[in-house]
């Protein structure tokens, strides 16, 4: 009996295969792609393009009236003292906000790796509840805790301390926000920090007890080093979240009193409402540099060093 052996035949079924896989592959990414585009690098592109005109809302059905004015926009933004105001309270939202937030949720982290084992995973639910509450109603109950006659003044008031009118006053309001602000997220940063304890192998601390070092050496030369990944990632989610921050300052404060607590995140968004549409695009790409150069800079710093 002869076989026919018919030349390039395995070649042909191998890209035949392979073309077989990139399709089903495309298959499986097309819904991802198609929100992508349509929600995403469509409305980025554009928001770019409005950023680099006069479009107002008033414009919207005169489209061919919008002129191109470069950069005007965002020079336009550098001299309104407003605009100024809300950087540098996004800058406090952020310097306050997330070292608080990593340190709290990393000591409850290691709490809760240490001393607390048998009800881990009640304590992590608890703590993490704030992180899956409607902000909404959060902040509604924030509001009334620390109204003038609030929950926070009649507990001061039992020990015979005066209460402020916290939400009212420019300098008290500010705290209040960010730590409605680390209240939501500690639990993230804790349940972070958690995993990243758990993936430390137990080894590595009972060698260095056996070497005579204490709980402090432990955590300093064993623990924050090998947390270096973690705490890159904390850090830079937290810090996104923070200078984002628009729920936060809009629903308890409004932003208010005298702008103390308004965030670039809500200027965009007044801006956008106003008809600024031009303006509004231009914030949002000065926050989305802000965004990436301050990510950059925390990769720098806390990239695990080989």
């Amino acid at each position: 009996m002869t076989t026919t052996i018919v030349p390039g035949t395995p070649r042909k079924a191998r890209r035949s295969r392979g073309a077989r896989r990139t399709a089903v592959a495309w298959l499986f990414l097309a819904p991802f792609t198609l929100v992508f585009l349509l929600y995403t690098a469509i409305p980025t592109v554009a928001a770019l393009g409005f950023s680099l005109t006069d479009l107002r809302g008033t414009d919207l059905r005169h489209p061919f009236a919008v002129d191109f004015t470069g950069l005007e926009n965002y020079l336009r933004l550098f001299r309104d003292a407003s605009f100024l105001r809300d950087l540098l309270n996004t800058g406090v939202f952020v310097v306050v906000g997330v070292p608080l937030t990593m340190g709290i949720g990393f000591a409850l982290a290691v709490a809760l790796n240490s001393g607390i084992r048998r009800l881990r995973g009640v304590f992590r639910t608890v703590f993490f509840a704030p992180v899956v509450t409607n902000v909404v109603a959060v902040a509604l109950i924030w509001q009334y805790a620390f109204n003038q006659d609030g929950t926070v003044n009649k507990v001061l008031g039992a020990v015979g301390l005066a209460g402020p009118n916290w939400l009212d006053d420019p300098d008290l309001a500010m705290p209040v926000v960010i730590l409605l602000g680390v209240w939501r997220n500690v639990g993230t940063a804790m349940v972070l920090f958690l995993a990243g304890l758990q993936a430390i192998p137990d080894d590595v601390y009972e060698a260095a007890s056996l070497d005579g070092a204490g709980r402090w050496r432990q955590l300093r030369h064993i623990t924050l080093p090998l947390l270096v990944p973690t705490t890159l990632m904390v850090s830079v989610l937290l810090t996104v979240f923070y200078l984002q921050v628009f729920d936060e300052p809009y629903l308890l404060t409004n932003g208010g009193p005298l702008g103390s607590t308004e965030s670039v995140a809500l200027y965009t968004y007044r801006q956008f409402g106003s008809g600024e549409f031009a303006m509004s695009s231009a914030a949002s790409f000065v926050m989305l540099v802000l965004v990436a150069l301050v990510s950059l800079v925390q990769f720098r710093l806390l990239r695990p060093r080989a």
